[in-house]
């Protein structure tokens, strides 16, 4: 009984070991940049200076990956004080009580040569929704490369009803990401390794 009980465990544990692992990825924020930009009768457009990202994966399947990025909603820069003050405050990022910008993906699907949907959960002021980032990938089986994308929302739709004073503002608000990427184990993606 023993030595059965030993053989399935042997079994069990060389079949995990040899089953294909997915690349290990860094994204680095040297060179990379989360953005926004509201149409508006003064520019209103900035980065957030705090922020993190990963994206893994669970096989060499680019489809197989999982971003998720969390934003400080501090941390954005405007470039003008009065501008931050406002979008930090209750009546936009209502940064005090919700002090986290997310997004989790759930689904990646690809639509064509470096070209990526990722659907996933956009979290700000605690409201989630469902929204969708569009991507291109440069570098794809290199060791390192560039994530680009957009994605776009309404802010009423996340209670950001508000405006600023004397300043006419959209309600559509466009994020864009450039995010460098290198590989830092694992295979290539799209390798049958």
């Amino acid at each position: 009984m023993r030595l059965t009980i030993l053989f399935l465990l042997t079994v069990t544990l060389f079949s995990l070991t040899t089953q294909a692992q997915g690349p290990v990825a860094v994204i680095t924020k040297e060179g990379s940049s989360i953005r926004f930009n509201v149409k508006a009768s003064v520019a209103i457009d900035g980065t957030f200076d705090k922020w993190d990202a990963t994206l893994t994966f669970g096989s060499t399947d680019p489809t197989s990956g999982v971003l998720d990025v969390k934003i400080q909603a501090a941390s954005v820069n405007t470039g003008s004080s009065m501008k931050d003050s406002k979008l930090k405050g209750k009546d936009f990022f209502d940064a005090e009580h919700d002090p986290f910008i997310t997004f989790h993906s759930k689904k990646i699907s690809q639509t064509g040569p470096g070209g990526f949907n990722i659907d996933g959960d956009f979290t700000i002021r605690g409201v989630t929704k469902a929204e969708t980032l569009m991507l291109t990938v440069t570098g794809e089986g290199t060791g390192s490369g560039e994530i680009k994308g957009t994605m776009a929302f309404d802010r009423k739709d996340y209670g950001m009803n508000s405006g600023i004073p004397f300043i006419k503002i959209a309600d559509r608000v466009e994020v864009s990401v450039d995010l460098k990427v290198k590989r830092v184990s694992g295979p290539p993606l799209g390798s049958k390794e």
